[in-house]
Formats: structure tokens, C-alpha cells, sequence
């Protein structure tokens, strides 16, 4: 017996692009899943063209404070790789195309979830510099930064703006790592992989692997134009240079399924884990910030029966 629903949101078109059951046996095993043509080559196309004002200064609103941990690029720091948080809230271009419901709809296909919503948007730029530093992003898992989320299903969709193969530096999979017991975690692993060194987080993957009898399996992906790779945010990912002679640009889409919210983390030190939207989100009735803030985290997609009717 299928469960696939039929959405009134999408098209027969688009239901046709929604992972199958076998799809999401996949997702479930291995951590990763690449999808069908979600975007066509005019949404691409159109992305660009935003992202392009963007980077020229371009703002239908900004962010009303800055939070301690923003990636925010600005041409005063330099050919390094770009990432710019926050940008499905600053710029409503970018965002229309962001808030696709098929988009949304593979996600809950995926998260088996009902609603799916926003987390945060990062527009990427990893420029052609072979040798650059900031272009090899070491071995890392989401959830580690957001400890302050109660949910284990959020997941993340890589969207890049034209064909994304090994030579761009794609994003690259360690095969089924989401089900790997942790060991050897600390307080640290709640800080970016910026602020890491990068041989102590090849060594932690290792560890990891060693301590679930696993091999490391790396598997790079390889998305054409308009298709998009999702991964769970226990899976361990990273990527490599881009040797490309042209620039990789992308956004990560970070997704958190509905019943997602905060949650008190205590760390070593007596302070509690912390995500940027903390000073930002609106406050829920005891006090907590709210992942549900339809300002940050907006809903992109909902099932009918969700829906009021």
C-alpha cells in the first residue's frame, strides 16, 4: 500500500517529482537523498538574478539585531567563500522561490512530517581559488549546532544554482553515519566548523566510524540543474575545493519539521546551548523563543489535513 497523498497544493506534475516510498526507505537507511527536477531552469535562473541584487546590496528588509553567530559576507572580507545567513527573511526574491511547496512537500516526504517550516537560508559562493582555505568545509553534522532544537528530524536541502559535480567542491555524504551512535562528544561540537580545527574533526568522524563498526563512505553528490540534495541533520557531510575555474553557488536550506521547538541544553560551562534566532524569534507563552515565528521560520509546506479544511 502506497502512502503517498495527493497534495492540493501541487500540481499532477509535481506529485510525479515527490520521492517514492522506495525514495524515502533510502533517505531513511542511507541519510542523503537526491531528487527529481524540482526547480526549472527559469526558478534557477530567477534565484541567481536575486541573489545577484543581493550581493549588490539589494534588501527588502534587514535583520532588527545582529545575532552572535551570524555568517554574514560583505565584499570588505575578501575572495574567501560567502555565506550569508538569513536570506529568506532579508530578501523576498530569494524567498518566493525558497517557499515552493513542492519543495516543502519532498521535505515532509522525507521527515515523514505533516508541516514543514524554515530553520535558516545560507547563500553560498565558493569561489574558483584553488588552494583557498575556506573552501574546504571539514566533516561535520547540523544537529551538533542545534542543540537547542527538540526535534531529530530536521534536515537540510542543498540547492545549487547550475550543474554541481566533484570539480565545484559539491556537497559530499558519509553514507548512513545519521544512525551512528556518538561517541566522544564534547561541549565544543556545539560551536561551527569555522571555529574547528579541521584534523580534530577528521578525527572525530574516524572515531565515530571505529566505534559503530562502520566504514566511511563518501558520496559526493552530483546534482544537475534544478534538482536538489536533501540529508538528514545527524548525517555527516562536507566538501571539498573547487577546481572548477567557475564559482559554486548554492543555498542551504535548513528545514525543521513541525514539531520542532526549543529546548534547554545545559553545556559544561552552566550556560545553555544557543541558536541565532534566540534573540531574534518572538517569545512563546512561557517564555521560550519560538521556532514557529512565521517572521524567521515560515511554514513552506502543511498536509490538508493540517490545512483547516
Amino acid at each position: 500500500m502506497t502512502t503517498t497523498q495527493i497534495h492540493p497544493a501541487l500540481t499532477a506534475q509535481e506529485e510525479a517529482l515527490l520521492p517514492s516510498d522506495e525514495d524515502v526507505r533510502h533517505y531513511a537507511e542511507h541519510g542523503w537523498y537526491l531528487s527529481k527536477k524540482l526547480f526549472t531552469d527559469e526558478e534557477v535562473d530567477a534565484l541567481v538574478a536575486a541573489t545577484d541584487r543581493y550581493y549588490d546590496g539589494e534588501r527588502d528588509r534587514t535583520l532588527p539585531v545582529r545575532p552572535p553567530k551570524l555568517a554574514y559576507w560583505d565584499p570588505s572580507k575578501g575572495p574567501v567563500q560567502r555565506h550569508n545567513d538569513y536570506v529568506h527573511y532579508e530578501h523576498d526574491g530569494i524567498a518566493a522561490i525558497l517557499r515552493k511547496p513542492l519543495l516543502g512537500a519532498v521535505a515532509a516526504r522525507l521527515a515523514r512530517a505533516a508541516e514543514i517550516r524554515v530553520f535558516q537560508s545560507t547563500l553560498i559562493y565558493k569561489p574558483p581559488i584553488d588552494g583557498e582555505p575556506s573552501n574546504i568545509v571539514p566533516w561535520h553534522f547540523d544537529k551538533h549546532y542545534w542543540s537547542s532544537s527538540s526535534s531529530e528530524d530536521m534536515l537540510t536541502a542543498f540547492i545549487p544554482f547550475h550543474d554541481c559535480g566533484e570539480e565545484m567542491g559539491t556537497i559530499t555524504m558519509v553514507d548512513g553515519s545519521h544512525r551512528w551512535k556518538e561517541i566522544g562528544a564534547d561541549d565544543t561540537v556545539v560551536r561551527h566548523f569555522a571555529e574547528r580545527d579541521r584534523d580534530q574533526l577528521e578525527e572525530m568522524l574516524a572515531r565515530n566510524a571505529a566505534h559503530n563498526g562502520a566504514q566511511i563512505r563518501k558520496i559526493p553528490m552530483v546534482i544537475p540543474k534544478g534538482h536538489v540534495s536533501f540529508h538528514h541533520c545527524r548525517t555527516y557531510h562536507g566538501s571539498g575545493a573547487n577546481v572548477s575555474g567557475r564559482p559554486r553557488r548554492a543555498i542551504s536550506l535548513h528545514l525543521q519539521d513541525g514539531a520542532n521547538a526549543y529546548r534547554e541544553f545545559p553545556l559544561s560551562d552552566g550556560t545553555l546551548a544557543a541558536y541565532n534566532h534566540d534573540v531574534l524569534v518572538r517569545r512563546t507563552h512561557d517564555g521560550r523563543p519560538d521556532y514557529a515565528d512565521p517572521d524567521f521560520c515560515p511554514v513552506i509546506w502543511r498536509d490538508r489535513a493540517q490545512q483547516g479544511g
